[in-house]
């Protein structure tokens, strides 16, 4: 279980990792690691809690962190 949580959280920091560094996203690097990490987690605890997700904790990971970087607004920076 805990090692499913340590490769969710790799998972996620590396799509933000890669999503920042493709040009996909423009909030920063660790931004969008912090970003992919919190939806991680977030979709981690809820598949423990109600079952809900792919049953592979990577797809979840995934998932999770893509869905986030869409969802999370990200361009709040005042000009």
């Amino acid at each position: 279980m805990f090692l499913a949580l340590f490769g969710t959280v790799v998972i996620a920091g590396i799509i933000g990792y890669a999503s920042e560094r493709t040009g996909w996203t423009s909030n920063g690097v660790i931004p969008s690691i912090i970003i992919c990490v919190g939806g991680a987690f977030l979709f981690y605890f809820v598949r423990i809690m109600f079952g809900i997700g792919f049953s592979a904790p990577g797809w979840n990971a995934i998932a999770s962190a893509i869905g986030a970087l869409i969802i999370v607004p990200t361009h709040w920076r005042s000009r």
